[in-house]
């Protein structure tokens, strides 16, 4: 009998249990079927690369496999059928690859590719490859120095201040530099402020470089339509707080688009219009959220650009990496807080920046020394529970966390209304109680202020309410009123760990619908909230639209969804809901769907079950959506506990 063949057959347990997929079982047998002699160790790998693949991870890695393969593959602990995979020590996995005519360490085609103790899937090694060559060309220096003329623009963008180094300052001066930069930091660190002033020096640069009245061509993007509208709208602010030319200002892009749209998706295909060959017009990309990227689209994106367009990348190196596979910005930034620069980095940015930086012993990477991580939070002080409660997580401190989360006294954005009900879930987590909060959070409706904003601790009520007060009583008022009904939504959300399960989205949806529109009994009903989990690009949606279902002043039911395309001053888009691609409820939405959002009020539920995509990152993430209240909805203590201790790094 074919050893091959028993493989085979364990996997099909392990498919019955869920620890492997189909489709990782079938390229199993893809590999046997293109050498029937291939061992058992080869055929393994190659369904735990594809296991690895669903994960988000872009290879799978030899060393951990062979030390602790539950936690590698993020399987049950103390599971009896991992045994056939102990069997093999790391130098036994990479003998049985290294002599597999599947693999290689890159030449030919082989489905396999052997890198170190990295085994990838072909294609993403070649993702790798495009994204290490294209950023080590862009990382070497392009100037010695900066001309005098610029140096009076920055001192005035960036006046001195007292207090340690001005790393705004820093992160300007170190794009002035190369073709490549990174800008990362938590939220209200400033990245956008800071790009808004790097691009005013640039323009002031090519202007006396070129002629005075040339202009960089700039390109603003971002992962998902909702984050493109958010930078946009940035940029616009912190352009009225610049002391800057007018002229200077009407050269700086406010706009900006997907990523999709930028390279020009091709419909029912991976590949865009704009490639190697055909390589996109500009001197300037800039990429927001850039910790939504996974590896193929960053790849995609570099093998688009020209050799001489500078790439700068903003974003929360701490944040959940990308649904797709690749922990791009994860990966590039590490060591990112330790401001590991070398010498003649040190040497320009004490020279440009102003600052006194030494060396702090740790050896750093190329992409660190185009690499600035902003430090300071103006959004989140010392009061800020939101912001002390983020950095214990990010730090994995556990005792520090749940010592911020009890003291609702001194944090009172930690503590939602009704207050009573919180501090009895705190002392004792019970899904019962949990539901019974919930439900109460949701229906809050604490009407608007003087100056009709939104008050802070909103529930869906908050828009319910809007959609039925608020309907005017003539058609041409009806965008507006959109607007406001799609702002209302936008001051509360329910975020979730799980897809699945009782304290998943789809459990979380059908009870949240029950709760607010008790009587409806279509599919379809003014107020539902959709999210868009396909690209349209004839409707101009994007996955993670969220658009809400209302009725027309005709009477007919459809769906308005904000006027975010940027070639575009459409303020509200109303679609059918036949010509809708494929949406799902939106009430509840995964920590992964709400990257690039943040609402005024976020409730985060956890399961009463740990989980091994509950982790660090999701945590941190779901806190850091929050501007102005957060509230952690637990059934049991310790999932909370374990996801801080648990991180993908």
């Amino acid at each position: 009998m074919n050893p091959g063949n028993s493989v085979l057959e364990t996997m099909d347990d392990w498919t019955r249990r869920g620890w492997l997929s189909h489709l990782n079982r079938a390229f199993a047998r893809f590999l046997q079927y293109l050498d029937n002699d291939a061992p058992a160790p080869v055929l393994w790998a190659g369904a735990l690369v594809s296991h690895q693949l669903d994960r988000g991870e872009v290879y799978l890695d030899l060393e951990k496999l062979s030390q602790q393969p539950e936690l590698t593959l993020a399987l049950p602990t103390g599971t009896a059928p991992v045994s056939p995979l102990r069997k093999y020590n790391l130098d036994e996995w990479t003998a049985a690859l290294e002599k597999s005519r599947l693999v290689t360490d890159g030449a030919g085609d082989t489905p396999l590719v052997l890198e170190g103790n990295r085994l990838y899937l072909r294609r993403y090694w070649r993702y790798q490859q495009t994204l290490n060559i294209a950023i080590e060309q862009r990382l070497q220096p392009i100037r010695n120095s900066l001309p005098e003329a610029l140096l009076e623009p920055l001192a005035s963008l960036f006046p001195s201040a007292p207090g340690g180094p001005d790393w705004q300052k820093t992160a300007c001066v170190l794009a002035l530099r190369a073709r490549f930069s990174i800008i990362t930091g938590g939220p209200g660190t400033g990245k956008t402020t800071t790009l808004t002033k790097l691009l005013a020096l640039l323009i002031q640069l090519t202007r006396y470089q070129a002629s005075a009245t040339k202009n960089p061509v700039i390109l603003l993007a971002a992962p998902t339509g909702k984050a493109a509208a958010r930078v946009s709208e940035s940029i616009g602010k912190a352009l009225d707080n610049l002391n800057i030319s007018d002229d200077i200002k009407q050269a700086i892009p406010t706009k900006a688009s997907t990523l999709h749209r930028l390279l020009g998706s091709r419909p029912d295909s991976r590949q865009f219009i704009h490639d190697r060959h055909n390589p996109l017009v500009a001197d300037i990309v800039i990429v927001d959220e850039a910790s939504m990227i996974d590896l193929e689209m960053i790849a995609s994106l570099l093998a688009a650009l020209a050799d001489n367009t500078q790439l700068i990348l903003l974003g929360d190196k701490d944040q959940l990496a990308s649904v797709e596979a690749g922990s791009v910005m994860g990966d590039l930034c590490h060591g990112a807080e330790q401001a590991a620069y070398d010498d003649n980095t040190l040497a320009w940015i004490n020279t440009y920046a102003g600052a006194k930086l030494k060396a702090t012993g740790f050896e750093g990477t190329g992409v660190n020394q185009q690499t600035v991580m902003l430090r300071h939070s103006h959004r989140f002080g010392e009061h800020s529970g939101i912001g002390q409660l983020a950095k214990a997580v990010n730090a994995g401190n556990v005792k520090a966390a749940i010592s911020i989360l009890n003291d609702t006294d001194r944090y009172s954005d930690l503590a939602p209304l009704p207050r009573g009900d919180y501090l009895k879930l705190k002392e004792q987590p019970h899904p019962e109680a949990a539901e019974h909060l919930l439900k109460k959070l949701v229906s809050i409706n604490n009407g608007n202020d003087a100056q009709d904003q939104p008050r802070p601790r909103q529930g869906y009520g908050y828009y319910v309410d809007v959609i039925r007060k608020n309907r005017p009583a003539e058609s041409a008022h009806y965008d507006n009123w959109a607007r406001q009904v799609l702002t209302a939504f936008d001051t509360f959300q329910v975020l979730c760990a799980l897809r699945q399960g009782p304290s998943g989205v789809q459990g979380l949806n059908s009870r949240i619908e029950a709760w607010l529109f008790p009587k409806q009994q279509s599919f379809w009903y003014e107020g539902r909230p959709v999210m868009i989990t396909r690209n349209d690009y004839n409707l101009g949606l994007m996955n993670g639209d969220i658009g809400i279902a209302l009725k027309t002043a005709e009477g007919r039911l459809k769906v308005a969804f904000p006027g975010d395309d940027p070639v575009s001053d459409i303020t509200i888009r109303w679609v059918s809901p036949l010509r809708l691609p494929t949406v799902e409820t939106a009430f509840a939405i995964t920590v992964h769907k709400s990257q690039g959002s943040e609402f005024n009020h976020v409730a985060l539920v956890l399961p009463e079950i740990r989980s091994p995509v509950i982790t660090r990152e999701l945590i941190y993430t779901g806190i850091t959506r929050a501007k102005e209240n957060f509230t952690l909805l637990e059934s049991s203590k310790d999932v909370f506990r374990q996801a801080i201790l648990t991180t993908y790094k």
